[in-house]
């Protein structure tokens, strides 16, 4: 509630619009709760791929960067991603979302569709699924820990972004049940990875360093847009022992944007923002802001 200016009464401000769950499934609408997948649908047993796509005042952001992705993780699944009925589902449930919504996900899903369950054969009928949702909304800073579990760099699934959440699902609720907001990974050779659903940096005698790709971790979208920018970011290993040392750190992802760290294994960090991770947040505001123009008639 504000005070008016003027007159010095309250004034209710209007109530702040709310995103309904839906999906589209293969050409209809479906609300949440419903049934919308075959029983034999082989994203079931983690035959698919998606992508969560932030949307911003109606425009999913990097949208292009996500579709992209999408395919390249469908394909060596033996799923061919069919973008136009993708755009076609992306525009249905975006169209049921009032005016005013604050950023909410779009989630987009491809998975092998109908059949075996073991059979390894080529998707002919991949189900396609738009659905969005609330975003979660992110603390000023991050508390993480480093899981007990490791990333397989040498793995069938490694850097690809597949409906197989198991490994990420655990590692969130072994963060949380320590009080943290989310789990880093180290990979096989004891090298730092990613987190359960970000990638990481961290800030080494003064450069700010990430894990190359060959570490396993994803190609995050935030993560490629901030290296674009910042062409001073390294890639490099970073053995998981120098988050006890490190000073500065934080992760990216599509809903943390550059989200700093406050503490690592219950270590707290220097107070943050500052330092190369301000210089990132300031980077990437840019670069929203340029793709934001760019969006514009």
């Amino acid at each position: 509630m504000r005070i008016d200016p003027v007159g010095g009464g309250p004034v209710r401000d209007a109530p702040i619009p709310e995103v309904t769950e839906i999906a589209w499934v293969n050409g209809r609408l479906v609300p949440n709760g419903e049934p919308a997948l075959r029983s034999d649908d082989r994203g079931i047993v983690g035959l698919g791929a998606f992508e969560a796509v932030k949307v911003v005042a109606g425009v999913p952001f990097a949208l292009h960067r996500h579709l992209d992705r999408l395919v390249a993780s469908a394909s060596p699944l033996g799923i061919e991603v069919d973008l136009a009925a993708v755009r076609a589902g992306t525009d249905a449930v975006l169209a049921t979302t009032p005016p005013g919504a604050p950023p909410f996900w779009l989630r987009i899903t491809v998975t092998a569709g109908p059949g075996r369950m073991a059979s390894a054969a080529r998707a002919s009928e991949p189900t396609v699924v738009a659905s969005i949702a609330p975003m979660v909304v992110w603390g000023p800073a991050a508390d993480v820990v480093v899981v007990p579990w490791s990333r397989n760099e040498h793995g069938a699934s490694a850097g690809l972004k597949t409906v197989s959440y198991v490994d990420n699902a655990r590692a969130l609720r072994f963060a949380h049940d320590q009080g943290a907001d989310e789990g880093l990974f180290a990979n096989t050779v004891g090298n730092l990875c990613e987190g359960a659903g970000s990638n990481v940096f961290v800030v080494r005698d003064g450069t700010l360093v990430t894990p190359p790709l060959s570490a396993g971790c994803l190609a995050g979208i935030t993560r490629s847009l901030l290296l674009e920018r910042m062409p001073s970011i390294v890639e490099a290993d970073v053995p998981v022992a120098e988050l006890a040392t490190c000073e500065e750190a934080f992760l990216t992802s599509t809903s943390r944007d550059v989200h700093p760290i406050r503490s690592i294994d219950g270590r707290t960090l220097r107070v943050a923002p500052r330092g190369l991770t301000a210089d990132a947040q300031e980077a990437f505001a840019a670069v929203v802001r340029a793709m934001a123009d760019a969006e514009r008639p």
